[in-house]
C-alpha cells in the first residue's frame, strides 16, 4: 500500500459546512475527501467519535457536487453492523445534504423499514441508503437487482473490523463481488475501522484487487479517554463472580448525579434485566429517568430509548452491545461498564459512546463484578495506552453462506455458471474454492446433491435451456427471502399483553420451563405467563416481586488472547511484590492471602492446586486462557486421565482456570506423569473427550439454517426448537451414513474445531504450556483464585438462595 499522494481538488464546500457548525477539519478528512475525488478506494482508520462518517460522506458530496449530470438510481451504499447506527448515520448524512443543497434523496434500508417505504424505494431507488449486510441480500433476491446495483458508484463499509470475523462480513464481500463484476467502470470501495490489530488484512480482504493502489488514511488524533475503577471499600479474600456488581449500586449514584446522561453496558441480556431490575428497586427516585435497551426488546421501544437520548431527557440508559457502535447521543458524557469486556476493543468501542464528538474527552467507569476483575481493569488501561487491540480473523469457505447466495442469486436476477464461479473467485473467502467444491455447491442448489435428490422440496433452483441458473416457484422464493441471513438464534417465543401490545422475544427453552401463572421478569416488569401459543406467550403484568429472569444464549465471551497476556504479566508483577496502579492496589490483600495460601504464579509457571474436602478431591489448573479454551483443557485433561485408571470427573472453568473434581482419595503427582497437556494426538483426544460429533450436530443446526434445509417458520407460526433440532439431526444422520464428504457436514465440524474450540489458540496455549514450570500446591483451604471457579460450579446444582447459602458458609468456614 502507497502512502496518499498529495491531490489538489477543491474542498471549499466541505471546509465551508465545518466552519458553519462551528468545527475545524482534521487533516485525515482533508486527506480522505481528495483520495475519494481522485477515484480511490481505501481504508480510514480513526478513533470514535473523531468524525469518520464525514471524512467519507463529505466526499461523496463533493464528487456529486462537482458532476455535470445529475444522479440518477442508486449512487453510494453504506453497510453498517447495527441497525440503529444506520439510522444516526442517515440522519448526519440528511443534514450536509439539506445544508449543502444536494438534492439527493438518503434513505435507511433494515429490516425495520416498512413496506410501504421498501415499495417505494423500488419505484424510485434513492441515490443513497444506508443498510445492512442483510438488506443487501434481499434486494440481490430482486428481479431487477442488476438495474438496482447497475448504477453504483461507491460502497463504503463502516466499523468492518464488527463484521470481518463472521459470516456477515463474507455476505459483504459477496455482495461486493457481484457489484464489482456489473460494471467496466471500478466501484470504489470504502472501509472504516477504529480498533483492530490486522487492519492491512482487514483491507486487503474488502478490497481485493484494489487493495494495492488504495488510500491508507490514519487519523493522527489523539481520542482522550479518561478511565476510572469504581473500588469496593473492602476486598473479600474470597471473591466470586457476581457477588460484588449490585453492591457498588451506591457508588453509582453519584456518577449518575455529576453527569448529564449515562450508558451503563452489560455484556449479556440478562445482566440488562438485572441491573435496571435491581436500579429500579432501589432508586425509585430515578423512575423514568432510566431505561433498558437490548435486542430481544420491541423494536418501538428500543426507538423510543434512543429517541430519548437523542434529546437528553434519560439520566441512564442499561444496555447491551446493541449501543456498541457509532451511535451519536450527544448528551451522553459517560460510560459505565459492569464486568469484564472480555475484550479490548470492545472496551475502547464502549468508551467511545461517552464524548462521541471530535476533540471531546471519553470518560468511562469500570464497575467490577467480582475483585479479580480489578486486574482486568489494569490491564485494560494499559492496553488501550498503548493502543494495542486485537485481530479480527477473517472466515474461509464458509458453504452455507455460498448456497444461500447462489440460491439469492437464482431467485433475483438469475445467474450463468462461469461468469458467477469467476466472481466467488475474486472474493478473499474463496478464493481457494475448487472446481469440484464449485460444482458440489451447484449440484446441492439444484438437487439437494445426492442424498437428498429424491426429495423436491431441496431442489430449489432450474437450469433454463441457455444455462441460466433460476427459480420459477414462488412458495420457494418466497421461503427463501424470509430465511436469509447469517445470524441464527434459538426459536424465539414472542411476549405479549392480552390486549395484543407486544413486548419483545425470549427464548423458546425459557418459556418451556415456565407453567401458566408462573411469574417472570422481563423488559423491567414482572409478568404473568397466561398461556402459550403458536409461538407467542399471552401475560398479563404481576405484583410479585420475585421470578426469575430469561437468559438468552449467544453474547458469552471469553478472554482475549490479547487480555490473557496482559493478566499472565500483572500476576508476575503481584508476584515480585510490584503493584502498579489503584486497581492492583486495591486488590494486593487479596493476592498476598493467595500467595500464602499457595502462590501468585510466574508468566513462566503453570500453577496446579490440589484440595481435599467432602465433596471429595479437587484439582485446579491455571493457565490463564479464558474461559473457552479451559472448557476443552478440562475435558482433555479428564478423558486422558480416565484412559490411565477407571475414574470419572465433574468439570468447571472460568477465565483464570479449570477445576477437576474426583470423589476418589488421590493426589496430583499421580497423574502428572501422564504428560496431560502433551500436542500428540491433541485432536483426535479432543473429540474423545467432548463428544465432537453432538457440538458438531447443534453446529450443523445452525449451518442447515443458513444453507436453507432447514425452514424456521412463517411469522407468527415458527417452528420449536425440539422440532428444528430433530429435523436438523435426521439430516445430519443421513448426510453421515450416505454421504460423508458433504460439504456443509464438513464445515459444521470445522467450525468446531476453529470458533468452537478456538483450535489455534489452542494449540499456542498447549505450546506455552508445555515450556512453563508446574508449581504444585496443595491446600488445605480455598483460595483467592480457585474458590470462584467452584462457585460457578455450584451455580449448576443450586437456586440463587442455596447459593448464597452456601458460599455464607464456605467463607464462615475459610475465616
Amino acid at each position: 500500500m502507497k502512502n496518499s499522494p498529495k491531490y489538489t481538488f477543491d474542498l471549499s464546500p466541505a471546509e465551508n459546512w465545518f466552519t458553519a457548525k462551528g468545527w475545524q477539519a482534521f487533516p485525515f478528512q482533508k486527506k480522505t475527501w481528495q483520495a475519494y475525488l481522485a477515484g480511490k478506494s481505501g481504508l480510514l482508520n480513526a478513533p470514535t467519535g473523531s468524525g469518520k462518517t464525514y471524512a467519507v460522506w463529505l466526499g461523496c458530496v463533493l464528487e456529486a457536487m462537482q458532476s455535470n449530470t445529475p444522479a440518477k438510481g442508486l449512487q453510494i451504499i453504506w453497510v453498517t453492523p447495527l441497525r440503529a447506527l444506520a439510522k444516526d448515520i442517515c440522519a448526519a448524512m440528511r443534514e450536509v445534504n439539506q445544508d449543502l443543497d444536494l438534492g439527493w434523496d438518503i434513505a435507511l434500508r433494515t429490516g425495520d423499514t416498512t413496506q410501504a417505504e421498501r415499495q417505494r424505494q423500488k419505484r424510485n431507488m434513492p441515490q443513497t441508503i444506508v443498510t445492512t449486510p442483510e438488506s443487501i441480500h434481499i434486494l440481490l433476491s430482486q428481479k431487477d437487482a442488476k438495474k438496482t446495483f447497475g448504477q453504483v458508484k461507491s460502497v463504503i463499509v463502516d466499523e468492518w473490523h464488527e463484521l470481518i470475523g463472521g459470516k456477515r462480513g463474507v455476505q459483504v464481500e459477496l455482495a461486493l463481488a457481484f457489484m464489482r463484476h456489473l460494471k467496466a467502470n471500478p466501484i470504489k470501495t470504502w472501509a472504516i475501522s477504529a480498533t483492530i490489530g490486522n487492519l492491512e488484512e482487514a483491507a486487503q480482504v474488502l478490497l481485493g484487487d484494489q487493495y494495492e493502489t488504495c488510500e491508507t488514511i490514519r487519523a493522527n488524533v489523539d481520542k482522550k479517554i479518561e478511565i476510572e475503577s469504581i473500588l469496593p471499600k473492602t476486598v473479600k479474600t474470597l471473591p466470586w463472580a457476581g457477588h460484588l456488581g449490585i453492591h457498588l449500586l451506591p457508588q453509582i449514584v453519584p456518577i449518575l448525579e455529576n453527569h448529564t446522561s449515562t450508558l451503563m453496558f452489560t455484556n449479556v441480556r440478562s445482566q440488562t434485566e438485572i441491573w435496571y431490575q435491581k436500579m429500579m428497586q432501589n432508586l425509585p427516585e430515578y423512575a423514568g429517568l432510566v431505561a433498558m435497551h437490548h435486542g430481544s426488546l420491541d423494536i418501538a421501544v428500543r426507538q423510543w430509548v434512543e429517541d430519548r437520548l437523542h434529546t437528553g431527557k434519560l439520566k441512564c440508559v442499561v444496555c447491551t452491545s446493541s449501543l456498541d457502535l457509532g451511535v451519536d447521543f450527544r448528551p451522553v458524557d459517560m460510560v459505565i461498564q459492569v464486568g469484564g469486556p472480555k475484550g479490548v476493543a470492545r472496551f475502547f468501542q464502549r468508551a467511545g459512546r461517552s464524548g462521541h464528538q471530535p476533540g471531546a474527552t471519553s470518560k468511562v467507569y469500570f464497575l467490577p463484578t467480582h475483585s479479580l476483575e480489578l486486574i482486568e481493569a489494569a490491564v485494560l488501561k494499559e492496553a488501550i495506552d498503548k493502543k494495542q487491540f486485537e485481530s479480527r480473523v477473517p472466515l474461509r469457505k464458509c458453504f452455507d453462506v455460498l448456497v444461500q447466495y447462489l440460491v439469492t442469486l437464482a431467485v433475483g436476477p438469475g445467474f450463468y455458471e462461469k461468469e458467477t464461479f469467476d466472481q466467488i473467485k475474486s472474493t478473499h473467502a474463496y478464493e481457494d474454492l475448487t472446481p469440484k467444491e464449485w460444482q458440489w455447491c451447484l449440484e446441492f442448489i439444484t438437487t439437494g446433491g445426492r442424498t437428498l435428490s429424491a426429495y423436491d422440496e431441496y431442489s430449489k433452483v432450474e437450469i433454463a435451456p441457455d444455462g441460466q441458473y433460476k427459480v420459477s416457484s414462488r412458495k420457494t422464493a418466497m421461503r427463501h427471502r424470509m430465511s436469509m441471513g447469517t445470524i441464527v438464534s434459538d426459536p424465539m417465543v414472542k411476549v405479549k399483553y392480552q390486549t395484543g401490545s407486544y413486548i419483545g422475544t425470549v427464548e423458546e427453552l425459557f418459556i418451556a420451563g415456565l407453567r401458566p401463572g408462573d411469574t417472570f421478569w422481563f423488559a423491567g416488569r414482572s409478568l404473568e405467563l397466561i398461556r402459550v401459543k403458536d409461538m407467542t406467550a399471552q401475560v398479563r403484568k404481576s405484583k410479585r416481586k420475585t421470578g426469575p429472569i430469561p437468559r438468552w444464549g449467544g453474547g458469552k465471551a471469553s478472554f482475549t488472547s490479547l487480555l490473557s497476556h496482559g493478566l499472565r504479566i500483572k500476576l508476575e508483577d503481584a508476584a515480585l511484590g510490584k503493584y502498579v496502579g489503584k486497581e492492583m492496589e486495591t486488590i494486593r490483600p487479596l493476592l498476598e492471602k493467595q500467595r500464602e495460601l499457595s502462590t501468585i504464579p510466574m508468566s513462566n509457571e503453570l500453577l496446579i492446586e490440589q484440595l481435599k474436602s467432602d465433596e471429595g478431591t479437587h484439582f485446579f489448573i491455571y493457565p490463564l486462557e479464558g474461559k473457552y479454551i479451559h472448557e476443552v483443557l478440562a475435558a482433555l485433561c479428564a478423558y486422558r486421565i480416565s484412559v490411565s485408571q477407571p475414574i470419572s470427573f465433574s468439570i468447571a472453568s472460568n477465565d483464570y482456570g479449570l477445576e477437576l473434581l474426583t470423589d476418589q482419595d488421590i493426589n496430583v503427582e499421580d497423574f502428572l506423569e501422564l504428560d496431560l497437556f502433551s500436542q500428540e494426538n491433541l485432536m483426535d483426544d479432543i473429540y474423545a473427550s467432548l463428544n465432537n460429533t453432538e457440538m458438531a450436530k447443534r453446529k450443523f443446526r445452525d449451518i442447515a439454517t443458513i444453507a436453507g434445509l432447514i425452514f424456521q417458520g412463517y411469522p407468527g407460526k415458527g417452528i420449536t426448537n425440539r422440532h428444528l433440532q430433530a429435523s436438523s439431526s435426521m439430516i445430519y444422520k443421513v448426510f453421515e451414513d450416505y454421504d460423508p464428504d458433504n460439504l456443509l457436514m464438513q464445515q459444521a465440524n470445522e467450525e468446531v474445531l476453529s470458533l468452537q474450540f478456538e483450535k489455534s489458540r489452542l494449540t499456542e496455549a498447549l505450546e506455552r504450556i508445555n515450556q512453563q514450570e508446574i508449581i504444585v500446591k496443595k491446600l488445605l483451604k480455598p483460595t483467592p483464585l480457585c474458590f470462584p471457579i467452584m462457585v460457578d460450579r455450584f451455580r449448576e446444582k443450586f437456586t440463587s438462595e442455596r447459593l448464597s447459602d452456601r458460599i455464607e458458609k464456605m467463607q464462615i468456614d475459610f475465616d
